[in-house]
This record gives structure tokens, sequence and C-alpha cells, in this order.
């Protein structure tokens, strides 16, 4: 939540890192929280509509006075506080690391030894993209200085500098700072690192990569009113065992859906929805479909769910309106599914409505005069007159929308229609005509217009609809359209006129688009079950593909080419499941491909290098062995993060990846980031392949969406045998020899049995881990 003096609304922001250990031959560890420097790359959750990123709130007069990045690598579980917003201080703005050595010598006299050797990820000061860095060492009142680097955010000094530690007091720490060289104005801070020589005399030496933090921040004028801004954070560190120790659970959740069942296996889905905390329902709903979306059983557990949920209904005006594990899993589902439908039935209106820019506004107490312009001869609008070229706007918008969608039952999902198909025979069953007679209708736009089509017109960038959030104006549009098709969506327009009266001139657009929306439900429910077969194949390969296409500048070089001066060409990019091809049109019969498997690397470059600050590279091996790199210049950082998250993720089980690269090009006779001459050095910065954003199209990872739900259930075990004690009738605790009550007793302790299984295995694990971790701390010993 933001809060402060100009009474912004509530905002909760959960940021949430998850680092993920599989437990292969080949141990990795991918820590999320190592990604792009800065917090506007930090994505966060905002319930219902998914994710947004802190950008939307980036000032550039405020920033975050502390970002606990220490405290981040300590967190074991949830980190929660309030941080003041202060003023900018361009000392206090550093990022980047830098590779240090630090040694004590001989015995009399003393020498304290640091060497510089480089660092990487520096800060960009200057306007050509970079920084010109040299370090400044200081110890017991005495200075040294390195050389500058020109031009470099990854500069490398290897220089040496000495002290006498004999004169110097037990508590005087080594100070390494860097700063940007500047010929007239003051250099620029970049950062520095402090050291404890009295620790360090003990252990005689110390190398590594030190992260730069800021000078000691100075009390601000401003400090305490500007407002706060609280956090919650959750480190996560999931160990992803091998897929045949999931298998069992995977078998056990599969069955409690499957098309076989009696009446009793379902009891294992009615343990999970009685026990989910509603903290973590989300979650849970978007792993379990993602496991059954893998199987092929999706609709048959949405089938199952929706079940459950009209057997605890008895008010069908409450239907699917609260936050069940039934209504996030539906919500999950669509989003994962129906992604690409969304965007060409919102695509064409939601792009007019940002072209155009009309000031739209019904509401008289919220009508500026002012804003809406003249009519003519310096004549300024009367309110009336606006309210009358709004509704009339709104109507124009309205009457688009309900005809596209009308139109899109034609290419509507099969998966969407399915699902759609068992929500309105479920509840046409438990509420029957003719007492009943729109909540089945209700119960399918519920989901459509309020949970999907609706959160998609007010936030279009969260659904990816646009690359930015909406101006003031064109978002009171959307506001307005998404009240409309609400209301819709409630099939009752004399609630919402009662409650807003300046919506009555929407009314006969409203009771129209009722008539259509029933009509094209009606239409959207009767599609053929024999496509079932096909369905469980779309649904693989629309979560599992990670496509994404677009036109975008791209540059292709091999390692004997040079850079020409202008690079770039359109070409039209296209990514699947297993190529990345791209040509100079959309349908052109020529075109170049990368093999996913041959990629090696998907990084950034720095803005230097072409003038751009949304410059991507792409590493890939060719078949003779030698190093190919394709570049991609993006329209946007929007975009940028986008691709580079799409292609990690499509790349996420290659083998043959790069645990370094060059941020910068070779060009000339060395490389512009570190200024190394070897062209085939590995590189002066890490690679991020774990740094990616969460989607809802992510590709499935049924390993780890098996871990997650492992996780979730040890977690509520107890919960849920008791929650079975009680579920369990006196009779049939009683009479046990029954067939009936054996399967159902057999299916929940095959489930406490596996999660039993699995927690072992996760022990062993650890156990191994820590002997590891025993013997590497023996071996430096000796």
């Amino acid at each position: 939540m933001i809060r402060g003096k100009n009474n912004i609304d509530d905002v909760c922001l959960c940021v949430q890192y998850t680092a993920v250990r599989r437990e292969t031959p080949k141990f990795c560890l991918t820590a999320v929280f190592e990604e792009e420097q800065s917090a506007r790359n930090i994505t966060a959750e905002s319930s219902p509509f998914g994710r947004w990123d802190l950008e939307k709130w980036q000032s550039e007069t405020l920033y975050l006075s502390e970002l606990w990045r220490g405290k981040i690598c300590q967190l074991r579980t949830w980190l929660d506080g309030w941080v003041n917003l202060t003023e900018i201080d361009p000392d206090e703005e550093v990022q980047g690391e830098i590779h240090l050595q630090i040694s004590v010598l001989g015995d009399i006299p003393r020498i304290l030894r640091c060497q510089v050797l480089e660092a990487r990820d520096l800060a960009k000061k200057d306007r050509n993209g970079a920084s010109d860095p040299f370090v400044r060492v200081r110890y017991n009142c005495k200075t040294h200085e390195s050389a500058v680097i020109k031009k470099s955010c990854y500069p490398r000094w290897n220089e040496s500098f000495e002290f006498e530690l004999d004169d110097a007091p037990l508590d005087t720490p080594l100070s390494v700072e860097v700063w940007d060289w500047d010929l007239v104005s003051k250099n620029d801070f970049l950062g520095k690192v402090l050291f404890n020589i009295h620790r360090l005399q003990s252990a005689h030496q110390e190398e590594g990569w030190f992260r730069l933090v800021p000078d000691k921040p100075k009390h601000s004028q401003h400090e305490g009113t500007l407002g706060s801004l609280r956090l919650q954070l959750r480190l996560r560190d999931e160990t992803v065992l091998p897929s045949g120790h999931y298998q069992p659970l995977t078998e056990l959740l599969c069955q409690s859906v499957g098309p076989h069942l009696n009446g009793n296996w379902p009891d294992l889905i009615m343990l999970v929805d009685e026990t989910t905390t509603a903290e973590s329902r989300q979650e849970v709903a978007s792993n379990l479909v993602k496991l059954f979306l893998g199987q092929g059983l999706a609709k048959e557990f949405l089938d199952v769910l929706f079940k459950l949920e009209l057997d605890k209904t008895s008010e069908p005006n409450t239907l699917f309106r609260s936050n069940s594990l039934a209504s996030k899993s539906m919500e999950s589902f669509l989003k994962v599914a129906g992604m690409q439908y969304l965007h060409r039935l919102l695509g064409p209106l939601i792009n007019r409505i940002f072209e155009e820019k009309k000031y739209v506004e019904l509401d008289p107490n919220k009508v500026e005069l002012k804003e809406a312009g003249c009519t003519g001869l310096h004549r300024v609008h009367t309110e009336a007159e606006v309210i009358q070229q709004s509704t009339s706007l709104l109507q124009s918008y309205l009457s688009e929308l309900l005809h596209a969608i009308v139109q899109s039952a034609s290419y509507c999902p099969v998966a969407l229609c399915q699902a759609f198909q068992q929500l309105y025979q479920c509840v046409n069953k438990r509420f029957p005509e003719p007492e009943y007679r729109k909540v089945k209708f209700i119960a399918v736009t519920s989901f459509l217009c309020l949970r999907f089509i609706s959160p998609a017109i007010m936030s279009p960038k969260l659904f990816h609809l646009r690359e930015k959030h909406a101006d003031a104006r064109t978002s009171r549009t959307l506001l307005l359209l998404a009240k409309a098709i609400q209301t819709i969506g409630n099939l009752d327009t004399l609630t919402c006129c009662s409650k807003e009266p300046w919506m009555v001139p929407l009314q006969p657009a409203i009771q129209l688009g009722i008539t259509q929306l029933k009509d094209f439900i009606i239409r959207l429910v009767s599609c053929d079950n024999s496509e079932d077969l096909g369905l469980q194949q779309r649904m693989s390969l629309q979560c599992g593909s990670m496509e994404k296409e677009g036109f975008i500048l791209l540059h292709r070089t091999k390692d004997k080419s040079m850079l020409m001066t202008s690079p770039f060409k359109k070409y039209y990019v296209s990514l699947n499941k297993d190529t990345l091809s791209y040509a100079r049109t959309q349908h052109s019969k020529k075109s170049s491909f990368i093999s996913l498997p041959r990629i090696r690397a998907v990084e950034k470059v720095e803005e230097k290098s072409f003038g751009s600050a949304n410059v991507m590279q792409i590493i890939s091996s060719r078949d003779n062995g030698l190093v190919e790199k394709l570049y991609l210049d993006c329209k946007s950082v929007n975009e940028l993060n986008q691709w580079l998250s799409a292609l990690r993720k499509a790349c996420s089980h290659n083998t043959d990846t790069l645990s370094s690269y060059h941020p910068g090009i070779y060009k000339g006779d060395r490389w512009s980031c570190c200024h190394q001459k070897d062209k085939a050095d590995p590189g002066c910065d890490k690679t991020k392949h774990g740094v990616t954003l969460q989607e809802w199209y992510d590709p499935l990872d049924p390993d780890l969406e098996s871990q997650l739900i492992y996780r979730h259930l040890i977690g509520v075990r107890q919960a849920m045998r008791k929650k079975y004690q009680e579920m369990i009738k006196p009779e049939e605790e009683d009479d046990r020899e029954t067939f009936e009550g054996e399967k159902k007793l057999d299916g929940v302790t095959r489930l406490f049995s596996v999660l039993q299984d699995l927690q072992n295995s996760h022990t062993a694990v650890e156990e191994e881990e820590r002997l590891k971790s025993r013997n590497f701390l023996l071996e430096l010993q000796t």
C-alpha cells in the first residue's frame, strides 16, 4: 500500500521470488532475484487482474530509500514493512559489482594489498550510454587511484595498491570507491565497498565479486513528508526432484477427476478445496490448472470444481461470485487458454479508443467543461452537450464490442467452448427452468464478462493489449465501457441504474446487449463434443509452444562479419515450439531460422553499442561449432523484456548454455564493453537465464507444478486429515467393510502415503546437500 499526504488509494504489492533447484545430473540454482539491476523490472501481483510492474509508479522525483537487497538474500519466509520515499540523490543511485582480491602480506611490516581486477554493470552516467570509471582506494588517510577506463560499464584494471597495516588502528576500514571521471563537471559517484580489516587479518585473503553500495544516505528536508510504500517480499527455495518422484502424485490427482468416478474420488479435490486458504488460493488454482492441462484433463478438473461449488450454493445470486477455488481455477484457465482469443476480440476496439482519446464522461459531478473543448467560435460545451456526446461515443464503442463478441462465436477456442458448455449444463441442472431462467447465463457471464473481458478493458497493458498504461482521459473511457459490459454481464439494468443513475442514457444499448449476449452464449455452448481429442491436443500445444511473433528490427552477424553503419533491417520474427524464424514479410515463403536447442544465451546489449537501449542478442552455435549472434532492436523496454522472457522460457531446458557473455560488441580490434582484444574471450558479465517475466501463458513445467502442489499439500496435511474425518459419516466409519468405504479410504490414504514418500525424498536430498557443504568446508580448512 502507498500512503502519504495526497490521499493516494491503497495499493498492495506482493513481490515473490522463487529460487528453483532441480535434482538432475546437472545441479543448478536459478535465483530470480538476481534480475536486471533496478526496481523497475520487479513484477507485482494485483488481484484480480494479474501482474503489473513498478514502472507505472516510478516517479522522477521519488525513489525507494531502502530496497533491502541484503535482506532479500537472508530472507526465509516473509519480509513485510514500510519503506520511506525520499528525494533522489545521485550518489544513492548505484548498481553493479566489482571484482577484488584483498590480502595481508608479511610479518613485519605487514602490508595490506588491494588488487582491483574488474567491474561489471556499472551505472551509465555519461550521455554516450556508458561511464569513464576509475577506482579510488582509501585506508588510514592514504589514497590511491587507478587509471581511467574510457566509455565502459565493464572495465578491467588489474592494478594493485599497498598500505602499511602497523600504523593504522584496528577498526580502520578499507574503502574501495568507484567514480565516473568527468573533464569539466565534478566526478560522479558509482558506488563503494567497505572491508573490515580486523576480520581479514585472520583469513589473510579475501577474493570475489562485491556488490557496490551507495554512500550513507543524507537526511532530506522532505524526509517523512513524501509518504511511504509498503512492500511484502517472499523468497521461496524449491527443490525439484526427477520426474519419477512426482508420478504417483500426478496419477492420484488425475484419478480424482477421471471419467470413471462413482462419486468417491472427488473427495481428494474436495479436501484441497476445503483446506486451501484465501491467501494461497490463486497460486494453488493456477498450479492445478497447469498440471491438469498437461495431462489433458482440464475440462474434467473444472467439471469437478463446478459440481462442488454448486453443492455448496443454495442462493443462485451468489454463484461463483466469491474467490473460491472453482472461481480462481476457471479464471486461470481463461487466461491460459483464451489470451489469443481475447486479443482478437478486443484489440481493434482498444486501439481505436487509445488513438481517438475522446473526452467521455456521463457523471455530472465529474464533467470538466475545459477538458471537453469548444464547439466553435470559442464557445465552450455545456454540461448537457458533453453528456450527450459522451453517450453517443460510448454507444458506438459498446455497439462495436458487442458485434465483435457475437462474431467471435465462430473463432472462440474449442477449449473455452467446452468449459462454458460444462458450466452451463451443470448450473442448468442445479437451478432448472422456469424458476431460474437467467442463472445459467449469469454463470457464464460472471467469468466471460466480469473476470475476463471487463478487467482487460480496464487494464489493457496487464493483458498485453497495449504497451503502456492509459492516460487519465482514456482510462476514464475504458472504465465507463467496462461498467457497461459488467452491467450487461449481470443481465440486470435496473440495479445498475439505481446505484448510478447517470448510466440511464446507456440503458437502451445495454438492454440490446443483454439480448445479444444471451444469443451468443447459446451458440457458444452448442459446440460439438466430438472434438475432445482436438481439445486436449490444442491445449497442450497452446500452453507449451510459447508462440510469439511480430515485426522487429534485426541484424545477423557471424564470426567473420563486420558491423555496418546501419545494420538493422525490418523482419517478421516468429517464435514457436522448436524454432525462432524470421523473414522480410509475414507470409514470405523464404525465411531463416534458428533451432531453439542451439541457443546458448539470450541477453541485453549495452546502449552505446548501437545507440539504442532496447537491443538484445541471441547467441547460438552452428553445425561447425562457430558462434552466431542475432541482434534484435525492440521498440520499447516492455517489448524487449517480453522477447527476453519468451526466449529464455523456450530455451529453459537447453544444456549447452553459456555462463558469461559480452554485453557489448566486437568492433575494430576489441570488445566495446571491457576493451579486451581477444575475440574468443568468454565474456565479462554473467548470463541471466533464469530472469523471466511471469506470464499466464508460460510453458508447462509438469515437475515444477507438481512440486508446488506437493509443497502446498504438505503444508495443509494436518488440516486435510481433520477435515476428512469430519466428512466421513458415522455409519461409514462403523461399516468399513463395504466396497465404497474401502475405495474412499484408499484414495485419501494413498494421498498421505504419496506425500510422505515425497517428503522423505526431499529429506534425503537436503541431507546430501548438508554433507556436501560439510565436506567442502573441511577441504577449505585443510
